[in-house]
């Protein structure tokens, strides 16, 4: 059996461009062999060959990590379009750093900051970003950074756990047992994070700070009534094309694009 019929007959619906990037990625023939391998027991093809694409910039991945998904280029187009020059971008929830990449690479000039509390996100968040003279930061939300970041976040770019613990089960199996629960569980209804992050967020944005954080369309509006209980004005970007959906707070009166 080749290698295209072996991954399509495992269930990978892309199995040409699966084979195409197991190919390209392996030094050897062992080495595909042992790719091969993993791919058709489950494990997600970026965790295989070790990368992901984000808005076209190859993002590294390590095994048992959350694997960025195509739907966060909202996300980071979102986010880009609002840094200026010299900004301070935080990527919150950062997992491998996949959206503070794109930033730093987009608007090198940036000061990006990411931050997690998962200690293997943490890791391989510092192999994408470090290069770029980022600084990633290891701890629970907000509390994760120094203090002399307080009241001057210009960006906060968000991809917090959104899922509902009850809908975990429905996902992928890739995505169940192949990473980390804690990147996947948002709680009892998806937006446990997102009130945390509420709650925390304006005494760490600048004067015109904005936050962008991903959800579900569902989500969006209970998510955004809970951004401007805490006195912040609010939009939401959605792109049928990608099903995604993005929720953007910003200071009242903020002079930037909401």
């Amino acid at each position: 059996m080749d290698l295209v019929e072996r991954l399509r007959a495992a269930g990978c619906v892309f199995a040409e461009d699966e084979a195409e990037v197991l190919v390209e990625s392996a030094r050897d023939a062992g080495e595909l062999e042992d790719m091969v391998s993993r791919r058709v027991a489950g494990e997600p093809l970026e965790q295989v060959v070790g990368w992901a694409e984000l808005a076209g910039h190859r993002v590294l991945v390590s095994p048992g990590v959350f694997v960025p998904r195509h739907r966060s280029e909202l996300l980071a187009r979102e986010a880009v379009a609002r840094t200026d020059h010299g900004d301070v971008v935080l990527d919150l929830c950062c997992g491998v750093g996949a959206l503070g990449l794109v930033v730093g690479r987009e608007v090198p000039d940036a000061e990006v900051h990411a931050a997690d509390v998962d200690p293997a996100a943490v890791a391989c968040a510092r192999r994408n970003l470090e290069p770029l003279g980022a600084t990633v930061h290891e701890g629970d939300l907000f509390a994760a950074l120094p203090d002399d970041l307080r009241g001057r976040l210009d960006v906060v770019v968000v991809n917090a756990p959104y899922v509902p613990t009850d809908e975990i089960a429905l996902m992928p199996p890739e995505a169940r047992e192949h990473e980390a629960r804690i990147a996947l569980d948002g709680g009892a209804d998806g937006l446990a994070l997102h009130r945390r992050i509420a709650a925390g967020c304006s005494e760490w944005l600048g004067p015109s700070g904005v936050l962008l954080i991903e959800l579900s369309l569902r989500q969006a509006e209970r998510s955004r009534a809970t951004f401007e209980a805490t006195g912040l004005t609010t939009s939401v970007v959605h792109d049928d094309d990608l099903d995604a959906t993005v929720v953007i707070a910003r200071r009242a009166g903020a002079d930037r694009p909401n």
